[in-house]
Formats: C-alpha cells, structure tokens, sequence
C-alpha cells in the first residue's frame, strides 16, 4: 500500500485539454501568403509571428499588423509571457525608420507598435516609442497609429513624451486581476496601470487595455477589474483566453467558455466601454482596426 501511495504522489496534475472552440486554422489567403513573402525578402520583424498569434492572417488581410520595439529582452519576467528576460544592451536608434518603412512595404493600414520592458532606461523607452510614431506619421499619412506600451515605472514626463507624439489610440494591458499580480506581473503595480490610463485619458487620448482570462481569476474579480477600468474612462476593452507559451509558463487554470465571453462583453457594454472585444482567440490587437472606427 505504501508503495501506491507514493506512486500516486509522483503522478502529475493532468493538463486541460485545449476545447473545441481554440482550434485554431491554419493561415492562408492571397494577401496573406504575399505579406509573408514581403516579410521574408526584406527581413521584417512583427510580433504576430513571433507569438504565433492564431488571428495572423485575419489580421493581415484586414491590413493590421503589431511591430515590437527596443529589441526581444525584457526586463521584466511575467509569468505569462515568452519573451526572454535579461539586460537588454544598448538602443537601436534607426528602429523608427524602419518600423515606418516595413509599414509602407506591407501597406498596413493600421499599425500597433509594442515592445518589452526597458527598466534600465530612465524613460523606459519612451522617447523611441514617440520618434517611431512620428516617423510613421511622416511615411505613412493616413495610417493609424495603436501603440501598445508598458508602464514607464509610472515615470509622468516618460508617458507625456508618448502621448505628445499623437498616437491614435493608447493602449496599456491590466493583463490579470489584482489578487495574482504577485504571480503574474511581479514587476508591475495594478494602481499604476490604472493612473496611467487615466492620466492618458485626461490628457484627450482614446484608451484602451485588455485581460487574460483562465489563469486564476474568479468571474467577479474580472467585473470589479473591469469597473475600475471604466471609472478612469478607458474607452476599448479587450478579454481573451490565456494560453501557456511553454511547459515553464504559469498553466492554464481553466478555458473559458464562449458563452462566458459573450456575457462579459455585454457587462462591458453595460457598464460604458465604447468597444469590447471578448472570445477565446481574442489578443490585444484583434480586430485593432475595428476598434479606431467605433471611437
């Protein structure tokens, strides 16, 4: 009996099963496939292929496309995220350019520019967050311009300079409920994350912010998340499911059923978001283009 005991010890909590409703289809399409021959022959980086995102080719098609900034190491070591943690070294200052002209090739239609976490510097990176969305400006006039940006370790004048540089839409992700930043965001403070939206919203910027779903969190943790996100005006709210990059990553606690999605979305609506994107396959810059023309 002993020995059963301990073989049933050793034995491993059973992983979900990814449902029916996160099968995601392969991606394909004419623009598609030609916006991936572009990419390759002039070595573009976005992040919708680096994080395999399952909404690529949509998005793609729908002419959005999210380009990551001040490099692929990150000061911070979320428990949800893939990107390498480290000391990143130095900055490349003709990112900006080239962001601009890899938006002119693929001919985006709106452009979402995000990045990791850049601790070490004093203004977090925002200064190359501004110059990137001017330079936009200058290649591109007529595109719109989403940025996706951190926290700024809650440095004012560091966001002023991102806001100062006119982008369209400013998004900041609360990304989990208060209760497992701990585990989820060591690095990050929830208030913080809500004093910059509403600093950005007071400054006349649309604002925007998103959560994963299915890593802990209780549904009424995700309304109470959701009433202080609407009492500091954020206008675009978006709710997805969490999905474990790697066995080393926090693990999925439960999917999240569509129906439940749906339900949070009229809650959202209810309480005065302008847009609220919530399903299981939902990211950051999901139907991203969609969301510039209900603001």
């Amino acid at each position: 009996m002993e020995f059963v005991i301990q073989e049933m010890k050793a034995q491993p909590a059973p992983r979900p099963q990814r449902p029916e409703w996160l099968r995601v289809r392969v991606p394909g399409g004419q623009n598609y496939v030609r916006l991936k021959n572009l990419i390759n022959e002039h070595k573009l980086h976005t992040v919708c292929e680096e994080a395999r995102c399952p909404n690529m080719a949509e998005c793609w098609n729908a002419g959005t496309a999210t380009f990551m900034i001040l490099g692929d190491v990150c000061t911070r070591s979320c428990g949800f995220c893939a990107v390498k943690t480290g000391k990143p070294i130095g900055l490349d200052l003709g990112e900006p350019s080239r962001v601009a002209e890899a938006i002119r090739i693929m001919g985006v239609k709106h452009a979402v520019i995000t990045s990791v976490n850049r601790d070490e510097l004093p203004d977090g990176g925002a200064a190359i967050f501004a110059e990137t969305i001017r330079r936009v400006r200058v290649v591109n006039p007529g595109v719109n311009v989403e940025v996706l940006i951190p926290d700024f370790r809650g440095v004012e004048w560091a966001l002023n300079l991102v806001i100062e540089a006119g982008p369209d839409i400013l998004n900041h992700n609360t990304e989990t409920v208060p209760r497992l930043y701990r585990l989820v965001r060591p690095q990050a403070r929830y208030h913080r994350s809500l004093e910059l939206l509403e600093r950005a919203k007071l400054a006349g910027m649309v604002t925007k912010s998103g959560l994963m779903l299915g890593i802990g969190e209780t549904l009424e943790e995700v309304a109470r998340v959701m009433d202080d996100l609407s009492k500091v005006a954020c206008d675009i709210l978006t709710l997805g499911q969490y999905l474990q990059p790697t066995k080393s990553h926090l693990p999925v606690d439960r999917f999240i059923h569509p129906d439940e999605f749906r339900m949070l979305k009229v809650k959202g609506i209810e309480m005065g978001f302008r847009h609220v994107e919530s399903g299981p396959l939902v990211r950051s810059s999901y139907h991203a283009e969609k969301h510039m023309e209900r603001t």
